[in-house]
């Protein structure tokens, strides 16, 4: 597989494929534990009928949650009170993330990381977090979207499952044409 990559791309070299390789595998692992800590959740509050528990931790029933449309973009305002966890959808798309009030821990595939507002951030599409609320937080995230329903937008950003989750590579076709248009001004 390693010297498929490098033949489709000769100027990537062995160490560089071989972190790539790495990197996916560790993103699958902590797919894979992301899936188990939410079973492992469900399981227990089933067992000791705490549904409303689950439902909050499995972001069903997540905070104080508003929604605005504005110029084919999507805001999003969710107040999560202190000592909440709460498991993540997983993003299909890039888009930014605000914190305006409070403290949170964050689990993602890059570690855990404590952040305190005022913080602003990128969520990358195929990201999935786990959160802890230390101080009650007002997160504000913005998604462009075509669409004008709560539903929809839901539909188009998240899905439930990492197999659902349909990727595309970053398109560089028209940084190549600027390239070609540059060689033949001879610039």
């Amino acid at each position: 597989m390693v010297s498929v990559s490098l033949v489709k791309n000769p100027e990537l070299s062995y160490q560089e494929a071989c972190e790539f390789f790495d990197y996916k595998e560790n993103k699958r692992k902590f797919q894979n534990k992301i899936q188990q800590f939410e079973a492992a959740i469900t399981k227990y509050c089933e067992e000791n009928k705490q549904q409303e528990l689950n439902s909050r931790i499995t972001g069903q029933t997540e905070g104080a949650v508003t929604h605005n449309f504005a110029d084919g973009q999507y805001i999003r305002q969710i107040v999560m009170p202190k000592d909440l966890v709460v498991s993540t959808k997983i993003h299909t798309q890039n888009h930014p993330f605000f914190i305006m009030k409070g403290e949170a821990s964050i689990y993602s595939a890059n570690g855990v990381e404590r952040i305190k507002a005022p913080f602003h951030g990128i969520t990358e599409a195929g990201t999935k977090r786990v959160l802890y609320i230390h101080e009650e937080c007002t997160f504000i995230t913005v998604h462009r979207t075509d669409c004008l329903t709560v539903e929809d937008v839901r539909n188009e950003v998240v899905v439930d499952d990492f197999s659902e989750l349909k990727l595309t590579g970053i398109d560089t076709k028209q940084i190549d044409d600027i390239m070609e248009q540059i060689t033949c001004l001879g610039l």
